[in-house]
């Protein structure tokens, strides 16, 4: 591939993801390639969502796509990685000049190199071409060679003039040997190096228990999430389903006011149907009394003897009346009574849709994602609220309490109406005393067949 004059860049076969060299090469139906574990990583996070995206031009997936691995692909990294181009552009940009924040080489004279390496034995900062004595020359053998720095000088003692290769335990600083016997002599001293990996293993140590609580953190945000999204889709369909369920109702309610108009009015033309008849019927009575008694009239002035005995002996026995049935001619007659079943089932319904209710908001304020942080302290807060509401409620003239604060009925609710109150505690709802009692002391009213 070099022999050929192809220039790769080591940036064309990095991962998007992990932004290192391509490991187990897939391509996603966009085109674009991954690692296989960084997208298969990366897609878990959205498992529950039930949408993929690729990172770097968004497209979504749905369903989830099967990777397959990119063969071409994974050849030609294996190959990348073999012939080393990846290091092509590296002399290039490891001979540039030092810049503002560069360190510069001290060996290069006129204008200074960008230097790469700083030695700790000959406290002087190098550049490619001039740390290589360091690398190929035995004398250069036992010096240190550390990444490039503009600290030399502070890894020097400056009393001794020597290198700080010893860690004061005790005092919490660096110190060369000299300093052993004198100042610091008597104090829990190490190497410098065997503190750096005692450092280094305390801040392993330090990491891997941070990424367990990353990761347990990670884990409590997806099952937050996942939460999240079952409660918000639980409560979409309970709210529908409860729609329907306060529709039905509803139109229950109607069905019931038709039918009680209908039972007036029907009631309403057997009553004065029956009252015509009889009507009716005495009107007739009285106009066969009437005409007896025109008849009696005209024969008592009769003036001929003969005559009026005569008609006497022809008169007919007076018509037998009907026995009149039971009246109840009141001018003030109404469905005053009935009005009155009509309040009591209203008063009756508000009670029982009251105590619905209560129980619906008991059901509903228990569904909650998180719990509360001290049981210790929310038991006590209940026993509190509970002694203070029964105190409340065996008060004579007590304002109802919702919760521990004190708060109207909301105006919102058609069924928490102003008359019967009722006392919410953090583990239970329960009704007022007074609208306890009124339940108890109602009597049913008997169903009409």
């Amino acid at each position: 591939m070099a022999q050929a004059g192809v220039v790769l860049d080591k940036d064309q076969f990095n991962c998007s993801i992990c932004l290192d060299v391509l490991r187990d090469p897939v391509t996603i139906p966009c085109g674009h390639s991954y690692c296989s574990g960084c997208i298969q990583d990366y897609w878990d996070q959205d498992d529950f969502l039930g949408i993929f995206v690729c990172p770097q031009c968004r497209q979504s997936f749905n369903p989830r796509p099967v990777l397959a691995r990119n063969t071409m692909l994974a050849d030609v990294v294996e190959k990348f990685k073999k012939t080393g181009l990846q290091e092509a552009s590296a002399p290039a940009d490891n001979l540039c000049f030092a810049e503002a924040n560069d360190v510069e080489c001290d060996v290069c004279p006129g204008r200074k190199n960008k230097a790469v390496k700083s030695c700790l034995v000959c406290l002087a900062s190098y550049c490619d071409v001039h740390v290589q004595p360091h690398y190929d020359s035995p004398a250069f053998k036992k010096h240190k060679l550390v990444s490039a720095s503009k600290r030399l000088q502070e890894t020097i003692c400056p009393r001794h003039d020597k290198l700080l290769e010893v860690y004061c335990r005790t005092d919490r600083r660096c110190i060369c040997y000299l300093c052993l016997t004198d100042e610091h002599k008597g104090h829990d001293t190490v190497l410098a190096e065997a503190e750096i990996q005692n450092k280094q293993r305390q801040l392993g140590d330090m990491k891997q228990s941070s990424q367990l609580r990353i990761q347990q953190k990670e884990k409590e945000a997806q099952e937050l999430r996942q939460a999240i999204f079952s409660l918000t889709h639980s409560a979409r369909t309970t709210a529908e389903e409860s729609d329907l369920i306060f529709t039905e109702l509803i139109r229950s309610i109607e069905l019931k006011r038709f039918e009680v108009r209908e039972l007036i009015k029907a009631q309403e033309k057997t009553a004065v149907s029956e009252a015509e008849q009889l009507l009716e019927k005495i009107q007739k009575e009285v106009a066969e009394l009437k005409k007896s008694e025109a008849e009696l009239d005209q024969l008592s002035h009769t003036e001929d003897v003969v005559q009026f005995l005569e008609s006497c002996q022809s008169l007919h026995a007076p018509p037998v009346l009907s026995a009149s049935p039971s009246l109840r001619a009141d001018p003030g007659l109404s469905f005053s009574l009935v009005m009155t079943a009509v309040s009591d089932f209203k008063g009756l319904l508000q009670e029982v849709c009251q105590g619905g209710f209560v129980s619906i908001y008991e059901r509903v304020r228990d569904v909650t994602i998180i719990g509360p942080q001290n049981p210790a302290v929310q038991c006590n807060t209940t026993h509190t609220a509970e002694t203070a509401s029964a105190t409340h409620m065996e008060s004579p003239g007590a304002v109802p309490l919702l919760g521990l604060d004190q708060a109207p009925v909301s105006p919102l609710n058609p069924f928490l109406t102003p008359g019967p109150t009722f006392s919410l505690s953090p583990f239970g709802s329960k009704l007022s005393s007074g609208s306890r009692q009124r339940y108890l002391q109602r009597r049913p009213h008997p169903r009409r067949k």
